[in-house]
């Protein structure tokens, strides 16, 4: 049946307006707490929702990981780098063969070599040297 009371007129007459005793609606208790108080209790599934990255572990890395890891080549790659790079007579006659130029840094132990090569190179294992200078090659550390 239509009248003329609105909605927000409900309850005009009373003291508590349903909520018990004075106060009892009044501070930040019956909203759950203040500002973002509750996101890990009551209110999680909102902290899932709109910030979920709240309680994330951000973690902490230090400089030197940040350092890009040297580029690396075992000894018994060599061979076929050389050919593909100096070609079959290069390798032959001996010519340099310059890694720091094909964006290697580093020479590592693992293999064996056969052919006498001339290579540039920044760093190089104490084992790598020795297999190289056992096949007749020599390094040039620039």
């Amino acid at each position: 049946m239509p009248h003329k009371e609105r909605k927000v007129r409900k309850q005009r007459g009373s003291r508590y307006m349903g909520w018990g005793q004075v106060g009892q609606h009044r501070k930040s208790g019956g909203r759950g707490g203040k500002g973002k108080a509750g996101g890990r209790k009551h209110f999680w599934i909102r902290t899932v929702k709109y910030t979920p990255n709240r309680y994330r572990n951000k973690g902490f890395l230090p400089p030197s990981a940040k350092k890009p890891d040297a580029e690396t080549i075992n000894v018994g790659e060599l061979n076929d780098l050389a050919i593909k790079v100096l070609t079959d007579y290069g390798v032959k006659g001996g010519n340099e063969l310059d890694l720091t130029a094909l964006g290697i840094d580093k020479v590592l132990g693992r293999g064996k070599i056969n052919v006498p090569l001339n290579i540039k190179v920044a760093e190089i294992t104490s084992s790598a040297r020795e297999k190289i200078e056992e096949a007749g090659g020599t390094i040039i550390e620039s």
